[in-house]
């Protein structure tokens, strides 16, 4: 099972990095940090019936098990590199196990990407990912930098894998807009090249993973600040508009998860190069609020008067 599954990903990535000393066939990798850059390393662990719904298609499950740590990566500024994998399954079914590699290796060679190693074994359907990039020295994004006076922006739109839950829940992939949300919860896109963009300019960065509540609210705890959100400023999809009614969409765009768009801070002398390069890129740059004196989120509506929330958290697949 487990030469079926990772040589089949390994044949699918990039196998011609310099940086790559040892690849996959004994103990363990060897590679080498190019000079002049540091390595950047995360792991995410996704588990059947709490990270994705249990009918997920196995190659949507590939993408995304590795699209939730590349998003790690970009919220850093890093250069994706390498990757490990470690799988555990409740047997060896071949077509989901091709069906997996392929996913996985779609989103994998966007970024030449090279699976280094990986492990498999009988249980419980998880699957645990480690990626390493390159980041020159000082100039990773951290969380801990946004000052008083900083503008909020967000990459994309926010609420739409929220949304994607609520349909799948509901009646599933209907029209060309609910397959749209619903492509959004199981096929993220990494914003690594925003995150490249953004070293030097921004303050702050985190990954939108848990809604933008909570993770605007750890750039705050990490950087002794609070901060004001205008609720009418939010970045939705139209088809998101479209399915749900404001307050919900809204909400979506406050609370909900899994949309790993990028949530940074820019003093107000780089907003314009930053609007700039991140249009260039295709994703966009939404100003949503700013960093003020304090220890907490704040949202508010246009007028200035604050919004009662009605959808809190992040839903659990579980059911």
């Amino acid at each position: 099972m487990e030469f079926s599954l990772i040589d089949r990903i390994r044949e699918r990535t990039a196998q011609g990095r310099d940086d790559v000393r040892l690849g996959i066939g004994d103990d363990a990798a060897l590679v080498s940090v190019p000079a002049g850059q540091e390595l950047a390393v995360a792991i995410d662990t996704m588990v059947e019936g709490v990270h994705f719904p249990r009918d997920t298609r196995a190659a949507d499950i590939g993408w995304k098990s590795l699209a939730v740590n590349l998003s790690d990566l970009a919220a850093m500024g890093a250069t994706p590199a390498w990757a490990l994998l470690a799988m555990t399954l409740p047997k060896a079914d071949p077509d989901f196990i091709d069906d997996f590699a392929t996913g996985f290796a779609q989103l994998a060679q966007s970024y030449r990407l090279a699976l280094v190693g990986g492990d498999t074994t009988r249980g419980v359907l998880t699957i645990s990912v480690a990626v390493h990039g390159f980041v020159p020295p000082g100039k990773a994004l951290l969380r801990d930098g946004a000052k008083p006076g900083d503008a909020i922006f967000v990459t994309g739109t926010l609420g739409d894998a929220a949304g994607g839950l609520q349909l799948l829940k509901k009646h599933g992939d209907n029209d060309a807009r609910s397959h749209f949300l619903i492509e959004r919860l199981n096929r993220p896109t990494p914003r690594v090249a925003a995150g490249l963009a953004l070293r030097g300019h921004a303050t702050a960065c985190i990954d939108v993973s848990d809604g933008l509540l909570a993770d605007l609210g750890h750039i705050c705890t990490a950087s002794g600040v609070g901060a004001e959100i205008d609720a009418s400023l939010l970045p939705r999809s139209s088809a998101l508009l479209d399915l749900f009614d404001e307050a919900t969409s809204r909400d979506f765009a406050l609370s909900g998860g899994d949309d790993y768009e990028l949530c940074f801070t820019v003093p107000t002398r780089h907003i314009a190069a930053v609007q700039a390069d991140l249009a260039r890129l295709g994703c966009g740059a939404t100003k949503i609020g700013r960093v003020v004196e304090g220890n907490s989120v704040s949202v508010r509506h246009a007028d200035g008067k604050p919004l009662e929330l009605t959808h809190r958290g992040w839903d659990h697949f579980a059911s």
